[in-house]
């Protein structure tokens, strides 16, 4: 059988091949994005994956590892050690949950509360420094449209966010027990 050729030669042009596809321009932004994070936040030593565990582990206080994982879109069977290194931190503690013996309920410490308040105008510099070639107008146009794109395309994620996974309200101070830290 005779293999179908191409009508007219695949393009040689790397701007057409690359620089103007979503993925590759995604995939580059996100590159952009994580080094502008470590720069603006290297005095608190996270990455942007642990500054994400920590805030939610901060607005959700007792949320398991699981929950955790689908909260911030990141693959749970590589949380574990995300998690590892913030209990190595002092920034979050794990318990057992009384329900269930076999969960892990994560509670940010004095320290990981601290490191959330300390980090917060590191991290709007972090927005500031990707949308500033943009207006202000642009800038909420640009979060509509990747707004839509996820969550438009969160079905197909590796590791895609459902809602019903994530806590409906935040823990009170009061449940949050004996926490050390």
């Amino acid at each position: 059988m005779k293999r179908k050729t191409h009508a007219e030669p695949l393009a040689l042009d790397i701007d057409l091949l690359l620089h103007r596809k979503p993925g590759h321009l995604i995939r580059r932004l996100q590159q952009m994005a994580v080094s502008i994070f470590l720069e603006e936040t290297a005095e608190f030593e996270v990455t942007p994956v642990q500054y994400a565990a920590i805030a939610a582990v901060s607005v959700y206080p007792g949320i398991d590892q699981l929950r955790l994982a689908n909260a911030i879109g990141f693959d749970r069977t590589t949380i574990s050690g995300v998690i590892d290194r913030l209990e190595a931190k002092g920034l979050v503690v794990r318990q057992v949950s009384e329900e269930d013996r076999r969960a892990k309920l994560l509670f940010p410490t004095a320290a990981g509360e601290r490191l959330l308040a300390e980090i917060q105008d590191a991290t709007e510099r972090v927005q500031q420094r990707i949308l500033a070639p943009l207006n202000v107008t642009e800038q909420k146009t640009f979060l509509e449209f990747l707004n839509r794109l996820v969550l438009s395309h969160n079905h197909s994620s590796r590791v895609p966010i459902d809602k019903a996974l994530i806590p409906s309200k935040k823990v009170s101070n009061s449940a949050r027990g004996g926490r050390k830290g």
